[in-house]
């Protein structure tokens, strides 16, 4: 990883975090759940944005953390209502215990990252915690939509669009965006961070989308097809409805109401190909990451000190199979 510095700053101060932890019981799944495997990459966001500013890392390290416990709680949350047994290649918290110990774990996760923003004066804070407040609503939002396209088969584009900017998107631009609130930046670079992470993650979840299925499964950690299997709408489905003659589209719609396994998924594949539907994704990734881009070269700081963000872009969207 080119971050070790960031990564080792993180995980070194999530250590001492967990230290902190009293000895009720209720933190112990806590203390699990932040020791399993991660990239860090929303409290590396964080650190990196507010290198633009301030050299001190250590200034950012409680925004940074604040950013990951959060993280932490809607994954603990998201496994209880996705009944997910596996997170990371470990047993979920409801697994591993009970639900209503992941409940109560999860909720004190969610306290103690406000707890961590008490470490910067009122102005700042303040800000912070406006930032933060609209950001887990929108996360709730997103979680929302997802639920309830599970009840749906008439998703549309901008519906779905709008659903992974709120579950992926709207996390990693506030732990960017809060890099510069804790340096008072002005709106113009507050605003070009937060669109910066806006268009970082969107470009990072249609990647994810089009490596479900086109990826290799030693790579992406998961069975290829999964969303085909589990008959989620992602991208590639849109971009297929979007592109398929009449024929095209009745094949789209029986294959998402099929309970088939492996031959679904070489017809949604193939499928995929025939209508460029695997192409516009991929171009759709390439959009958005330009946009990161563009929005970092809107930054006024120096460009040599825009370079550890430039590369977190491209390493977050390096992943070819």
């Amino acid at each position: 990883m080119i971050f070790n510095q960031y990564y080792d700053l993180v995980n070194k101060s999530i250590s001492s975090f967990v230290g902190s932890l009293g000895e009720s019981s209720i933190y112990d799944p806590i203390k699990y759940f932040l020791d399993l495997p991660s990239k860090r990459i929303r409290p590396i966001a964080t650190l990196i944005s507010n290198k633009l500013f301030n050299d001190n890392d250590d200034f950012a390290i409680h925004a940074a953390l604040a950013n990951e416990v959060f993280h932490n709680f809607t994954l603990i949350h998201d496994d209880i209502m996705d009944s997910s047994a596996i997170r990371r290649g470990k047993d979920t918290v409801h697994i591993k215990w009970d639900l209503n110990q992941a409940i109560l774990s999860g909720d004190s996760l969610l306290i103690l990252s406000y707890t961590l923003l008490e470490k910067y004066d009122s102005e700042i804070q303040k800000e912070l915690l406006k930032l933060f407040n609209e950001t887990a609503l929108l996360i709730c939002e997103g979680q929302q939509l997802d639920l309830d396209f599970e009840q749906k088969n008439d998703i549309d584009y901008e519906n779905y669009l709008k659903m992974i900017k709120y579950k992926t998107a709207v996390l990693l631009a506030s732990s960017l965006k809060m890099g510069g609130i804790i340096n008072n930046v002005n709106s113009a670079d507050s605003e070009a961070l937060y669109e910066c992470g806006i268009n970082i993650g969107l470009a990072f979840q249609i990647q994810d989308d089009y490596l479900d299925l086109f990826g290799n499964q030693d790579k992406i950690g998961k069975r290829v097809g999964g969303d085909v299997i589990e008959n989620k709408k992602t991208i590639l489905y849109h971009m297929c409805k979007r592109n398929s003659n009449s024929e095209q589209l009745e094949l789209l719609n029986h294959l998402y109401n099929s309970k088939e396994v492996e031959a679904k998924v070489e017809k949604a594949k193939s499928l995929f190909i025939e209508t460029k539907a695997d192409v516009n994704t991929k171009d759709l990734v390439k959009y958005y990451s330009d946009l990161a881009i563009n929005s970092i070269d809107k930054i006024k700081v120096d460009s040599n000190l825009k370079e550890d963000l430039i590369s977190l872009t491209n390493l977050l969207l390096e992943r070819k199979n």
